[in-house]
């Protein structure tokens, strides 16, 4: 007997400098008298945090207890497969929040809440929502431009509504404590427990009971189709290749420098207008009646200047001219002298602002100096019409900035300084984010390539529309196929371009939309599995291919019927038949069963 346990969430304050404080469920393991035998151990990691930590222990004396512990969201967004199953195979669901963090809260609610109901697909599994901490009022915060959202809790009232949403038992736990931890959290998840238990062991026995209601020979037992592979998720690299971007300099199209022209920092145009509207304005995106906001507007003016370079010969048609990076003289030497930091800050992606106040304060060594280039450096980072803070600048807040801004500039001509021609179309496109994202393009646009000198690159083997998905997922690190033949040819694009983290995605789309087919619809599609097959061991797609082999076989009396089954080849054929569910012995069993029915002439309720 086993009881499967899945927490969600973090009970630590985003803003707590207490880091070793327990979790609600390892507290919970370690203090309960009811556990014994605790062992625990993490997942593969994902951007640097563990996805879960898996606890095993044995309650209730005999009962094996099994809690998969996952402190951060992320799981929802990089690895769907992996959160459906853990949500899919869980007795009881836990969800913890801090009451000190209402952005955390607010992001949970409005994020991952509908992800947990699509997920939970509606089963009847008991859900504890976990309100943790001792609410802080009138705490004076340290940084200068912080809002009141620091000071701000997450009231009862909001936890209770969150509960009726799910139908959910909420507890408000003030301390990790024992009476908290072990006599009220641990009273109800006990209840809870009990009640699975007691649920199981009623669905065994009635499966029993139906069993022995056939007192002759008893029909054959069908076992298990074997279980398929899993593919797991590949951790996204985005932050990091863009971040790699500014420290090799390739592609740059910008250069700083101090006003005595001593030094020379390059950048890239496309990043820095993802991130500001300053920059959109400095280099002629936008225009001051575009973005409205008169301190964008004078900080851009007061902070830079951009020399006008002279005009360049005109180029041969297809032929990129030879144009210099941009010059941009920094009028301000202080904030020129911390340029570098800055813009490892923005090309990181984390926005880790409080690393970036500590290096400018090191660099520096005076408050005021340090106090006015972070006013610039949130000026940059400014929203038209709306007051700069430091929370815009956290982590938390702003962690996926690159993917939703450089959606802006996805197949648009704005910077753009190279065209794919495909299908006769074109589609315009940026050299700095397809060399950082892409190392195929890397080399083709800085090797002795004949792309590397043209400005029209033409593209052939795939669509148009596939390319496009292609360069979309280079452009926002999400893809979003239409159907299982679309993303079987968006994993031959990303194959080409050796793309793997694309291919990983893509495997694992068309393995959800096999697994959630009816077998009367998977009797009927036109769609052909074996062709797929074909594809996938053709493009290196190891993971896919085996797991389709195993697919087939599963389905053996649906896919044997079919014309296409013919085309697998021997090995292939061999291996379904190895693995085929239901096996030939249980089909013999099964028919022998049948015949002594028929021969005895009576009737079995079984069949």
């Amino acid at each position: 007997r086993s009881v499967n346990i899945v927490a969600f969430g973090n009970e630590r304050d985003s803003f707590s400098e207490d880091n070793q404080q327990p979790s609600l469920i390892w507290s919970y393991l370690r203090r309960s008298a009811l556990v014994s035998r605790i062992d625990s151990s993490l997942s593969a990691s994902h951007v640097g945090n563990p996805v879960f930590t898996e606890y095993q222990a044995c309650v209730f004396g005999n009962v094996r207890l099994v809690v998969h512990d996952c402190p951060v969201w992320d799981i929802f967004d990089s690895d769907w497969y992996t959160s459906r199953s853990l949500i899919g195979g869980a007795d009881i669901i836990v969800i913890k929040y801090s009451v000190n963090d209402k952005t955390s809260f607010q992001e949970l609610k409005d994020g991952y809440v509908p992800m947990i109901k699509k997920a939970s697909n509606h089963c009847s599994v008991p859900v504890i929502i976990s309100a943790i901490g001792a609410r802080k009022t009138g705490v004076s915060c340290t940084c200068p431009l912080c809002t009141s959202d620091r000071r701000s809790c997450v009231t009862t009232s909001e936890g209770v509504q969150l509960a009726k949403e799910l139908g959910a038992t909420y507890l408000e736990l003030h301390a990790l404590n024992d009476f908290y931890v072990q006599k009220y959290f641990g009273g109800v998840l006990e209840y809870f427990m009990i009640q699975t238990l007691n649920q199981k062991s009623s669905e065994k026995m009635k499966k029993r009971k139906k069993t022995q209601k056939c007192h002759r020979v008893q029909p054959p037992q069908l076992e298990q189709p074997e279980k398929m592979p899993i593919l797991k998720g590949e951790a996204s690299h985005y932050d990091a290749d863009l971040h790699n971007l500014l420290c090799c300099c390739q592609c740059a199209d910008v250069a700083f420098y101090p006003e005595d022209l001593s030094t020379v920092v390059e950048a890239h145009k496309i990043i820095l207008c993802s991130v500001s509207h300053l920059f959109m304005l400095l280099f002629e995106v936008k225009t001051p009646a575009d973005i409205r906001d008169a301190s964008i507007v004078r900080t851009a003016r007061s902070l830079f200047a951009v020399e006008a370079g002279d005009p360049s010969p005109p180029a041969p048609r297809g032929i990129p001219p030879c144009v210099p990076p941009v010059r941009v003289v920094v009028k301000d030497s202080v904030f020129c002298s911390c340029l570098p930091d800055i813009l490892h800050f923005i090309y990181s992606g984390a926005f880790q602002w409080e690393r970036l106040e500590e290096d400018i304060k090191k660099k520096l060594k005076d408050p005021e100096k340090t106090e006015h280039v972070l006013e610039k450096v949130k000026c940059i980072l400014k929203t038209p019409g709306k007051v700069s803070t430091v929370k815009d600048c956290r982590s938390h807040q702003i962690k996926r900035l690159y993917n939703t801004s450089l959606r802006l500039f996805f197949n648009t001509p704005v910077l753009a300084d190279v065209i794919f021609k495909i299908q006769g179309a074109t589609v315009p496109a940026h050299r700095a984010v397809l060399v950082a994202r892409c190392e195929v393009m890397a080399a083709m646009f800085n090797g002795n390539y004949l792309e590397a000198n043209s400005v029209l690159v033409p593209v052939y083997g795939v669509s148009k529309d596939t390319f496009l998905s292609f360069l979309e997922y280079l452009y926002t690190d999400s893809c979003c196929p239409a159907s299982i033949l679309q993303a079987m040819s968006l994993l031959i694009c990303a194959e080409m371009y050796q793309v793997m983290r694309l291919q990983h995605i893509c495997e694992l789309y068309i393995i959800t939309q096999l697994q959630s087919m009816p077998s009367r619809e998977l009797a009927s599609t036109s769609l052909s599995i074996v062709s797929l097959l074909k594809k996938a061991k053709f493009h290196n797609s190891d993971c896919l291919s085996t797991w389709l082999l195993h697919f087939i076989a599963t389905n053996y009396l649906i896919f044997s019927q079919k014309p296409e089954f013919q085309d697998l080849s021997v090995e292939e054929r061999n291996f379904v038949e190895m693995h085929r569910w239901p096996s030939n012995l249980y089909l013999k069993q099964l028919a022998d069963y049948r015949n002594y029915v028929h021969s005895q002439k009576c009737h079995c309720t079984v069949m």
